[in-house]
């Protein structure tokens, strides 16, 4: 019985302690001029659904819950942040190349019709980020007339 305290307190000892080592914050006060939105005529439902289903893992502008403040949480979300940036940054939208613009809208819409994006472990937590049968079949209509005309 004693080995067992021993091991409670060093592991409550450890986790005090990891509170104390911050994250970077994925963070900004402006929306640049190359942003999805801005360089896009997208209508307002779908604006809505990429913004709250996709923009906090795949922008430069995090909305942070408040358990971002509790570790080793924000290092799981700091990881997914920063490999959903490398992956998809709608923030750099016009930067991309028509071809990369192509193949980014392509990989999009087959991740939210197999219901790959969002991630589980995201919407389990954001029930609105999910996107219902209606929010996909509009998402996906829109997103390959979108690579069509590129």
């Amino acid at each position: 019985m004693k080995i067992v305290k021993i091991i409670v307190l060093v592991l409550l000892v450890v986790f005090v302690g990891i509170q104390f080592v911050s994250t970077a914050r994925n963070q900004s006060d402006s929306t640049p001029k190359t942003d999805f939105m801005l360089v896009n005529d997208v209508p307002k439902d779908i604006k809505n659904k990429l913004e709250i289903s996709c923009y906090d893992c795949h922008s430069n502008n995090t909305a942070y819950p408040w358990y971002n403040k509790v570790q080793p949480v924000a290092w799981l979300m700091e990881n997914h942040i920063k490999n959903g940036k490398e992956e998809l940054n709608f923030n750099e939208w016009a930067d991309y190349s028509d071809r990369r613009k192509k193949s980014k809208l392509k990989s999009i819409i087959s991740q939210v019709r197999d219901d790959e994006m969002p991630l589980g472990s995201y919407t389990l937590i954001h029930k609105n980020a999910s996107f219902s049968e209606d929010d996909k079949k509009k998402v996906i209509t829109w997103l390959t007339q979108l690579k069509d005309n590129l």
